[in-house]
């Protein structure tokens, strides 16, 4: 049964369905959609068109919008940003400052961090990293 606690706000045409959880202070609005196993918590946001599933998960202060989709075992957190049609999937991280944006794609192992930015057709698969410091 799906799960939300604490402040955690859900409005608009968002939907929170399966075991999914949201709690903390996050949000999750528009046409935004947390499903199967995903946990949404602390100051994160799910918004647009966004979609969360599986044992996917997004917290700190990160974002997940546009069509972006978070699946499978990955995790977004920290101050990052992943929106446009970017998927993340498998057992991804982004973290950090990091944004996924326009058709990018990262899979598998990788993990895009810092300050690094990963967009247009890119893909990030396999044990790659990511990570660009200032």
């Amino acid at each position: 049964d799906a799960f939300v606690s604490g402040n955690a706000n859900i409005s608009g045409n968002a939907y929170v369905s399966d075991n999914a959880k949201v709690s903390g202070n996050a949000k999750v609005f528009g046409n935004a959609n947390v499903s199967e196993s995903a946990n949404v918590f602390d100051d994160a946001c799910v918004f647009e068109d966004a979609y969360v599933s599986d044992n996917a998960k997004v917290f700190g202060n990160a974002d997940v919008s546009g069509n972006a989709n978070v699946f499978d075992d990955a995790f977004v957190s920290g101050n990052a940003k992943v929106s446009g049609n970017a998927f993340v999937s498998g057992d991804a991280k982004v973290f950090d400052d990091a944004c996924v944006f326009d058709d990018a794609f990262v899979s598998g192992n990788a993990k895009v961090s810092g300050n690094a930015k990963v967009s247009g057709n890119a893909k990030v698969s396999g044990n790659a990293k990511v990570k660009q410091t200032i």
